[in-house]
């Protein structure tokens, strides 16, 4: 479900800013450092993250394929003395 708040637009220098609650940049998956794209329309602003966002873990553990990866992360034998 979007998440949705009502903000005021701030003077930062020369330029307008308004802060992005932790809650919506949450949901919107931001980082701190990330590149957004700003782009302006007929009603409003719109900003987006450039590039594809990083997955979170319940994303990464969807996408995986134990027959695609072959099941375990280490399928070698014993390495050293270990005791089985």
């Amino acid at each position: 479900m979007p998440k949705t708040a009502t903000l005021t637009i701030q003077q930062w220098g020369n330029s307008l800013a308004v802060r992005i609650p932790a809650a919506i940049a949450r949901s919107a998956h931001f980082e701190v450092g990330q590149e957004v794209e700003v782009t302006t329309d007929e009603i409003g602003v719109t900003v987006k993250p450039v590039g594809p966002r990083k997955l979170t873990l319940a994303e990464k553990l969807a996408k995986f394929d134990p027959a695609t990866h072959g099941s375990e992360a280490m399928v070698t034998g014993r390495i050293g003395a270990e005791v089985v």
